[in-house]
């Protein structure tokens, strides 16, 4: 058993694919460079077609090569590829995965929402306590949330009790996201009120069978990760750039977020351009995906009293991505 390793891990969502090197050691995750991040809308016209576009896989390809081509200065001991939602639902997926593999070396493993949201969880809660920015001690039971493009995650753990505070507990995965939710509803330029009306059924419809599993009213903290969550956290806390260092581990008031995620769902795709914290990715579909995080923000305020009585979250920029190549490094660790 070795003491250390250097492990690569890819993180291929519906909107977004990343790219993390780092060292593993029994003291946790230690980058060995910055995280790459290419939009690639994977999942475009998947929730409609149930395939993925061909300019759509050439686009994960060409990001595949750039990610291939950074790895060329790392001796790694090993690479995990996870692909999420809208590989999932792709009837055409061995295609992806077989392109995948003629450029990286490593074919792409396509995990369940279950291993999403734990994977999720383990990388938001690894440096939860650490973080330097929040203005009061996390409390557990934690709630993690994993807005992405295509499924949106929920779950809760880390009670310290029974288990490792890093781990896991109930979990639910709803099938919506900011790319699944613009292209379902939101069609117009900006959003219709009757769009945004039809949205906000379907997500609240998810939300309902999730609250079934997941005992949002024992959180003690609440914790966002993923694009649309930082990127909107950024927008709530008068960021005109986006900057890390000004919005991972910071407490945001949920009054401010949800005041923001309206102001961007009404704009109109002109409008948002000119937020720089947006990623141009991000643009049009950057208000699906504020709508799903102002209709959870309002119903787990509504059904736990300490995010109410605390009136804020936290807001992550660990997550998924970190997650993965903590376990994998973990796994490598002790084989």
């Amino acid at each position: 058993m070795t003491d250390q390793v250097t492990v690569a891990g890819v993180d291929c969502g519906t909107n977004s694919i990343r790219l993390l090197i780092a060292r593993v050691d029994e003291q946790g995750l230690h980058p060995l460079a910055p995280r790459s991040m290419e939009v690639i809308r994977l999942g475009e016209g998947v929730d409609r077609n149930h395939r993925f576009a061909d300019q759509a896989l050439e686009r994960a390809y060409r990001a595949c090569r750039l990610f291939a081509d950074q790895l060329d200065s790392y001796k790694v001991d090993g690479i995990r590829f996870v692909a999420t939602s809208a590989t999932r639902d792709a009837a055409n997926r061995n295609d992806f995965e077989e392109g995948v593999q003629s450029i990286l070396g490593v074919r792409p493993e396509v995990i369940s929402g279950t291993e999403e949201a734990e994977l999720s969880f383990l990388g938001a809660i690894s440096v939860l306590e650490s973080a330097p920015r929040a203005t009061t001690t996390p409390k557990a039971p934690y709630m993690v949330v994993d807005l992405g493009g295509g499924s949106t995650e929920l779950v809760v753990g880390g009670d310290g009790n029974q288990s490792p505070v890093d781990r896991a507990g109930s979990s639910y995965s709803m099938n919506i996201g900011s790319v699944r939710i613009t292209e379902r509803h939101l069609l117009a330029d900006p959003p219709t009120q009757d769009q945004i009306d039809q949205a906000v059924e379907d997500v609240d419809r998810h939300i309902d069978r999730a609250f079934e599993t997941v005992p949002v009213a024992e959180v003690g903290t609440l914790v966002g990760v993923s694009g649309t969550v930082t990127t909107m956290s950024a927008l709530a806390l008068g960021c005109t750039e986006y900057d890390s260092r000004r919005v991972d581990g910071v407490a945001v008031p949920v009054s401010q977020a949800r005041q923001t995620n309206q102001e961007v769902l009404h704009m109109s795709r002109r409008e948002r351009r000119g937020l720089s914290p947006i990623h141009p990715g991000r643009i049009d579909v950057i208000g699906g995906g504020a709508l799903i995080w102002d209709r959870l923000l309002e119903r787990i305020s509504q059904a736990c009293p300490a995010v109410q009585a605390g009136g804020a979250y936290i807001a992550s920029e660990h997550g998924l991505l970190d997650g993965l190549v903590l376990d994998y490094g973990r796994s490598l660790l002790h084989s």
